[in-house]
């Protein structure tokens, strides 16, 4: 057993590592000391590695990962009751879901930061909670707000002399005085946040400065500057291996050249960021992306190729759920308006009172008798006026909570079914004559779950199935249900897409992918882990909603049934595909395959079956 001393110091390397931007040997030391601390059942230690952990899983892009090893963070924090850490962490996870595009997961996080806040008191968390609220207000294009928040983390910053939180504070408001076209100031905070940046040697902060700076003068037209900039922060994001930087600044540079007319380069350079964009999953940089290749082809002459990025453009601006956003912004003000009005009307029954009392004493009681008419007449107005005051915000706030519940039931059911659903009060059963159906199931599940206690066998597969939901979206696959340890997912429906059986494979190697990580992970930490087999089969099916409720939306047919058994006869860590899905994507580039022959299958006698890997 090593020493709590090494343990630290193989931490304190790790964190080293990551502030100079090398991550994958942070990695390295992060779970060395990882391996350490739960051999002395140093919980709180164990924690503050998985965040770190997190932490430079995010900073390359790996957000799925870095989502995994937040919430593993939370766990240990939990069990030391260190409130301080899991406020921490839960502001980091709302970082990255900022950086997916995910605005109304991350502004759920930083809500539940400001509750535990409420007991704490931490100033430097609550600062940096504020200034990413204001980040969401800026991707809300309300600037004006963005700015009175990132003023209230700056005073925050100035009064502790941070200096690292000053410089990523003077950046944040540099991006939004360019947006402002404030260009002479946004150069002045930039420059100050760039000097500490390598002052301190944080490549972290110079990496965001210098993309600011690539904006600023790309907004001023200055493109051989913004071009220096941007070429800058692409050689220091691959350095660093940030995919989300190199991405960006692909984006950026092909932004550029279809500024100087260099369309055909724009098209490559734009083409780079959506396939990185794509790769981590980021919906903002997806749509960037798309919005530069629509007006490259579109200059182009290409009309056909310019009409799919603008239709993608719109599908990733909807996915973004900046309405839903902008409701729970709503709302927040609308709680805190009822509480000012509140306090106003207490101050104005008071007032009226200490008034009556002095007329009582001054007037004669005839007169008294007129004054206290006229006084209850007008706190009877006033409390009319407030009545319809409060009758306008309170429609206001049903109106968010309907919003709301269209979104929880979109969350629970396709677009095109809960549509129905509310018109008609039922939905008809659909046949589609192919839809892919994917089955994963953990294998010697009862005995691995039986060296766990409950709560952390419910923390793993939770942790798995998360995992599996954020692939799903990635690959646009439909979630049918979980059963037990078995996870089932269908590709193709409600609306037929014809890369549905090429997304849905791809959605597999990802899903094995992660369990293997997840595996690794916890042999080092010496916990218990799952194995997976996972089939995929395609075929007709009929799909519809069953009950009345807790209805969900499933899935029948021979096919189910087959892709059930194509899962149970597959092997560890392989995605087992039937002979046909394999006709139907065998000629997918992408894609090798194994053939294993016939293999005999329950209830279905001899089936061929192939394994299928990703070409890399």
């Amino acid at each position: 057993m090593g020493s709590k001393s090494t343990a630290d110091s193989l931490l304190n390397i790790g964190i080293k590592q990551q502030e100079s931007g090398n991550f994958a040997e942070s990695v390295l030391y992060f779970n060395k000391s990882l391996v350490s601390y739960y051999e002395h059942k140093d919980f709180k230690k164990a924690g503050d590695c998985y965040s770190y952990l997190a932490i430079s899983y995010s900073l390359q892009g790996n957000y799925i990962q870095s989502l995994s090893y937040f919430e593993k963070s939370i766990s240990e924090y939990k069990k030391v009751r260190y409130k301080l850490g899991i406020s921490s962490v839960t502001n980091n996870m709302g970082g990255t879901y900022y950086y997916l595009g995910k605005f109304s997961q991350a502004l759920s996080c930083y809500q539940k930061v400001l509750e535990i806040q409420t007991e704490i008191k931490d100033p430097k968390t609550i600062a940096i909670t504020t200034q990413n609220i204001g980040g969401i207000y800026s991707k809300l294009e309300d600037y004006t707000s963005a700015l009175k928040y990132y003023r209230k983390a700056y005073n925050v910053y100035t009064k502790l002399n941070d200096v690292k939180a000053i410089a990523q504070n003077l950046n944040s408001t540099g991006s939004i005085q360019v947006k402002l076209k404030d260009f002479d100031l946004a150069y002045e905070n930039l420059s100050k946040a760039l000097q500490v940046a390598n002052e301190q040697n944080d490549k972290q902060i110079k990496i965001e400065v210098l993309n600011n700076l690539g904006t600023l003068f790309y907004e001023q037209s200055d493109y051989s500057k913004a071009l220096g900039y941007f070429n800058n922060t692409l050689q220091l994001a691959k350095e660093m291996n940030s995919q989300q930087y190199i991405g960006d600044s692909q984006i950026a540079i092909g932004n550029i050249y279809a500024g100087q007319g260099k369309n055909k380069e724009a098209v490559k350079k734009c083409s780079e960021g959506f396939t990185i964009a794509q790769k981590i999953g980021s919906l903002s940089l997806k749509k960037d992306a798309c919005d530069c290749l629509y007006h490259s082809y579109k200059t182009l002459g290409d009309d056909k190729k310019a009409l799919t990025y603008y239709e993608k453009s719109n599908i990733f601006e909807d996915s973004l759920n900046s309405k839903e956003t902008s409701n729970r912004m709503m709302n927040m003000e609308f709680q805190k308006q009822q509480l000012t009005d509140s306090i106003a009307y207490v101050k104005k029954e008071h007032t009226i009172q200490i008034k009556h009392k002095e007329e009582v004493q001054k007037k004669e009681k005839q007169r008294n008798a007129i004054i206290i008419s006229l006084g209850f007449i007008l706190v009877l107005a006033g409390g009319l006026w407030n009545r319809l005051n409060f009758v306008k915000k309170s429609r206001e706030a049903l109106r968010i909570e309907k919003d709301r519940s269209e979104e929880l039931l979109l969350n629970i059911l396709p677009e095109e079914i809960a549509e129905e659903l509310k018109q008609k009060g039922s939905v008809n059963a659909r046949d589609f004559n192919l839809v892919s159906i994917l089955f994963t199931d953990f294998k010697s599940f009862t005995q691995t779950a039986e060296k766990m206690s409950p709560q952390s066998l419910v923390e793993e597969i939770n942790v798995c199935f998360k995992a599996f939901d954020l692939i799903s979206e990635k690959y646009k696959i439909e979630k049918i249900k979980t059963i037990g340890d078995s996870y089932m997912a269908a590709g193709g429906i409600p609306k037929p897409d014809q890369n549905s059986l090429k997304n849905i494979v791809l959605a597999g190697l990802e899903m094995q992918d992660f369990m293997a990580e997840r595996k690794n992970e916890n042999m080092q930490t010496n916990r218990p882990a799952f194995e997976m087999r996972l089939g995929i089969h395609a075929g007709p099916i009929v799909a519809g909603i069953v009950g009345v409720k807790k209805f969900q939306y499933d899935v029948w047919g021979d096919t189910v049934n087959t892709a059930s058994r194509i899962e149970s006869n597959g092997m560890v860590g392989k995605v087992n595909i039937s002979e046909s899905l394999y006709l139907l994507i065998k000629n997918e580039d992408c894609f090798s395959f194994e053939y294993r022959g016939n293999i005999q299958a329950k209830g279905k006698g001899e089936l061929k079956m192939y394994f299928v890997e990703a070409n890399l």
